[in-house]
């Protein structure tokens, strides 16, 4: 099921957006009232301006009226987009279970194989290694290539340092541990040998 994390991000902020610039608003209409009510005891005798305070009175019960429902549309809208998020997070995670499982009967299928034929038994599990990584690769998973490198903190860490006049200083002479990157981020970087004359 193709989904886009970006896309749903923005719609999000653009969201929340909207509502702050309500509750803005509400707050500016606030100060308004606020203004006015401390003017009220002075001109309590002027009719024109006793009908203007009424209808700030008026619009500022509006405007607390519609704030309410704008604080109950964005808790409303926080639960629904966690929610969302926690069934998009099963969803992925099902769908991942789900590609896994034929390499999970394939491991079942070579358990119960004759223990005899260590031959038949390093090729199943060759298959079941490469299903696995075929599996992981369609998933966005790529191996950090140190061969023929130079020594990059973004990606390598050097676990050891080793003297080679023949070879430039960083260098990788030797990887210890493979490392690998989903969608171009770093998961483990690679822990390597590296030349340091």
């Amino acid at each position: 099921m193709p989904f886009d994390k970006d896309k749903l991000k923005k719609k999000d902020e653009e969201k929340l957006e909207e509502m702050q610039r309500e509750i803005d608003e509400h707050d500016e209409s606030s100060e308004e009232l606020a203004d006015a009510e401390a003017a009220t005891e002075v001109v309590e005798d002027v009719p024109e301006e006793k009908d203007e305070l009424e209808e700030l009175k008026e619009k500022l019960a509006e405007d607390e009226e519609r704030y309410k429902r704008l604080q109950a549309d964005f808790e409303n809208f926080r639960r629904r987009t966690r929610q969302e998020k926690e069934e998009l997070s099963a969803l992925v995670v099902q769908n991942f279970i789900t590609e896994l499982l034929p390499m999970v009967d394939n491991f079942e299928r070579a358990m119960a194989a004759e223990a005899t034929d260590a031959a038949a038994f390093q090729q199943g599990v060759d298959m079941i290694f490469n299903q696995l990584m075929e599996i992981l690769k369609n998933r966005g998973l790529k191996k950090i290539e140190t061969k023929d490198a130079k020594f990059d903190p973004n990606f390598h860490q050097a676990v050891m340092r080793v003297e080679n006049p023949e070879l430039e200083d960083d260098t990788i002479v030797m990887e210890l541990q493979k490392g690998y990157m989903v969608k171009d981020k770093v998961i483990r970087p690679s822990m390597v040998q590296v030349v340091s004359n």
